[in-house]
């Protein structure tokens, strides 16, 4: 009886000898394969995202001029102020302001003008727009810093404390609280707090000043505690209002983790339940909280338009809310250029970084 003496593949001789030589020559595409694959198809998510902020970019561009020049009114009769002024100095002000041109002329100079970082000069202050901006923009990022870091601290620590302590006393008291503060208006909860610890009311001294970043009557370590004292109204209406946005969707996100496989795992090798919520929930439960981190982080360069209106802060909120009483075209065009700009290249930011904490993401 005849038997083929030729050795399987893997077995054998042969087979020892073609796995020692071979097989690592054609398994090492394969291995490599995947990764540039995964490659490419991350890069290739990440220009698609970079092209549509781009896209949206340049559409805000157009909206932002076309926007304001819907607001009814006369700029060079606003900046008048009611004076009598001849009809030779009104149209010599339009000429100044390229207000004379037709509207196609205005919009190409806007644009070009734009793409070089350069937005005119204010009707109203008579200065470049991005000087009157880079003035008012460290107040700005003070206050909504400020408040951006605590209410992300309250509200990520709070979330994850409810949803780990579900239904319970406390789950449903900061649960409807938060909802509460966060359907209140800001510009209503500001006049309350003014109100309340700034003139004072009843028994309630005025504890805090009413508006403004500064007394004025400091300097050194005493200027940064008068800094701090204005500061502390503006920051907490801030926090009261947007805490509840991180804590509902921190909780929702722990609240979908809890009944993972992987905690049951965690639990049975002996780890304490604060453990486990800290160590294995919370980080994979933090996804859906960095996007929305991200969202807050462009809003704090777009500020709080009525708080820093109603704390008369010197910041951008305030800038654009003097802006459009005038209305002051080139600096009422660039903040809200500047704003919805912030917000677009944060969610693009999130967006690319996002597959680095979901690997599902940009397959």
């Amino acid at each position: 009886m005849s038997t083929d003496s030729t050795p399987l593949p893997g077995f054998g001789p042969a087979g020892a000898e073609s796995a020692g030589t071979a097989g690592p020559a054609q398994a090492g595409p394969a291995v490599r394969g995947p990764r540039a694959r995964s490659t490419t198809a991350y890069l290739r998510y990440a220009a698609g995202k970079l092209a549509g902020a781009a896209v949206s970019l340049f559409a805000v561009l157009v909206t932002s001029f076309f926007l304001f020049r819907l607001i009814p009114g006369d700029p060079v009769k606003q900046m008048t102020g009611g004076r009598q002024v001849t009809t030779e100095q009104i149209v010599a002000m339009r000429r100044e302001f390229g207000l004379d041109l037709p509207l196609w002329r205005q919009f190409t100079q806007y644009c070009g003008n734009a793409l070089t970082g350069d937005f005119g000069t204010s009707y109203q202050f008579r200065t470049p727009v991005v000087d009157k901006i880079a003035e008012a923009l460290p107040a700005t990022l003070l206050l909504t810093g400020t408040a951006f870091v605590i209410y992300t601290a309250i509200g990520i620590w709070l979330g994850s404390r409810s949803a780990w302590r579900n239904g319970s006393f406390g789950d449903r008291f900061h649960t409807a609280f938060a909802l509460t503060l966060y359907s209140v208006p800001s510009f209503w909860l500001g006049l309350l707090l003014i109100i309340t610890l700034s003139v004072g009311i009843g028994p309630i001294p005025g504890l805090f000043p009413t508006g403004g970043m500064e007394s004025g009557d400091s300097s050194g370590f005493g200027y940064v505690l008068d800094v701090a004292h204005h500061l502390v109204l503006p920051v907490l209406t801030l926090v009261a209002v947007e805490y509840a946005r991180t804590l509902l969707v921190m909780r929702s996100s722990l609240l979908d983790e809890m009944g993972s496989d992987y905690l049951t795992t965690a639990r049975a090798k002996g780890l304490r339940d604060d453990q486990v919520r800290r160590k294995h929930a919370v980080p994979n439960a933090m996804l859906p909280t960095v996007t929305l981190l991200f969202v807050n982080l462009g809003n704090t360069v777009a500020g709080a338009i009525l708080v820093e209106t109603v704390f008369s802060w010197p910041g951008l909120g305030g800038l654009f809310y003097q802006a459009l009483s005038v209305p002051d075209l080139p600096l009422v065009q660039a903040l809200f250029f500047l704003f919805a700009a912030a917000v677009i290249l944060m969610n693009t930011l999130a967006d690319v970084l996002y597959p680095l904490f979901d690997p599902r993401v940009g397959r």
